[in-house]
């Protein structure tokens, strides 16, 4: 079973030696690495070209996307089964090893057998990902946004593509990565294997470590993409509807109760805020262990922000993802029907 590990990069100096020191530490090293640089011009070419602990071969597409650069990098790969992960992230040593177990050649040609009849087997293997936080800000956005092992369904669970393995013929099966998407397209590349295979193996100890944003701003404008790439591929509408009733319509109905009412029925914001912020600082207690007193209450103070924050960014981002989905509806749907 020949394994090539994918992966896109632009302006990844700063991080991309870690990534290669976990790649050239893995037990069960990949056949080959294929990296798609999109346009790098911080020196991180300079670094890969000097990489030669493992096989690596560099592909270079300035200006190409996230979803470009994959299929770029798969298309190139010459493995039968496609390992992905990202820049900016390092590996536990044994992610590989782990996350290629269910894609014995048992699994491997259940999934060819799928392509071929139309829909059994998995559609791949899930890993699993855990933040790498170094201030007490990266523990708090950790604690925040990111569900632990033990909140995860497995049946229920989609995989992140710095975390994943699939055969290639499955990737070619759905098309690839959706191009004409920038963010949220390992969503919609999940959605596509669902619908084309019964399910994802899920392999919780193939875990890739990766650095939370580490200030609010670049919080902001992650969360923002992440909406905007949800209103573009009309996901989670629900989800959405819901945080657009909470703060414009909950939130203020509860002030003018108060007022109209009684003050009393403020209690509701604590009842809210208790709710809204239970599972986060669970999390958080359980991330504490390196922080001494200060930083453990900075991380308090923190966890309301970020939620608050990314939520506005949400509220945001939807609309103009809708707005261009609707733009370019004629043209999306031509790009659809023809990958």
């Amino acid at each position: 079973m020949n394994v090539s590990l994918i992966v896109t990069v632009k302006n990844e100096a700063k991080s991309i030696q870690t990534l290669l020191d976990s790649i050239a530490a893995q037990t069960h090293p990949p056949d080959e690495v294929v990296i798609c640089d999109g346009g790098s011009t911080d020196g991180t070419l300079d670094l890969l070209r000097s990489e030669n602990r493992f096989p690596l071969r560099v592909i270079e597409k300035p200006n190409s996307n996230i979803s470009q650069g994959r299929n770029a990098a798969i298309e190139a790969a010459t493995g039968e089964v496609i390992a992905s992960t990202d820049a900016g992230v390092h590996l536990d040593s044994k992610w590989l090893e782990k996350l290629l177990i269910p894609l014995s050649e048992t699994g491997t040609h259940a999934v060819k057998r799928a392509v071929r009849t139309g829909g059994q087997g998995w559609g791949g293997v899930s890993g699993f990902f855990l933040p790498d936080p170094h201030t007490p800000f990266e523990v708090a956005m950790g604690a925040t946004v990111l569900p632990r092992l033990d909140e995860i369904d497995p049946k229920k669970f989609l995989p992140s593509s710095r975390s994943i393995a699939f055969t290639k013929e499955a990737w070619r099966s759905v098309n690839g990565y959706p191009e004409w998407l920038d963010f949220c397209e390992d969503l919609v590349f999940d959605f596509a294997l669902l619908k084309k295979y019964t399910s994802f193996a899920f392999a919780p100890d193939a875990i890739a470590y990766f650095r939370p944003r580490s200030s609010l701003r670049a919080f902001i404008e992650q969360y923002y993409h992440y909406a905007r790439g949800d209103g573009k591929a009309n996901l989670w509408l629900k989800r959405h509807l819901i945080r657009y009733a909470t703060y414009l319509i909950g939130v203020p109905l509860i002030a003018w109760l108060s007022l109209r009412v009684s003050p009393l029925l403020e209690l509701l914001y604590l009842i809210g805020a208790i709710v809204y912020l239970k599972r986060p600082y669970q999390r958080l207690t359980r991330m504490w262990i390196n922080l001494n007193s200060i930083d453990r209450i900075k991380t308090i103070g923190w966890v309301p922000i970020i939620r608050v924050a990314g939520d506005i960014a949400k509220l945001i981002g939807y609309p103009f993802g809708v707005v261009w989905r609707l733009k370019n509806k004629r043209g999306l749907a031509n790009q659809i029907t023809s990958a």
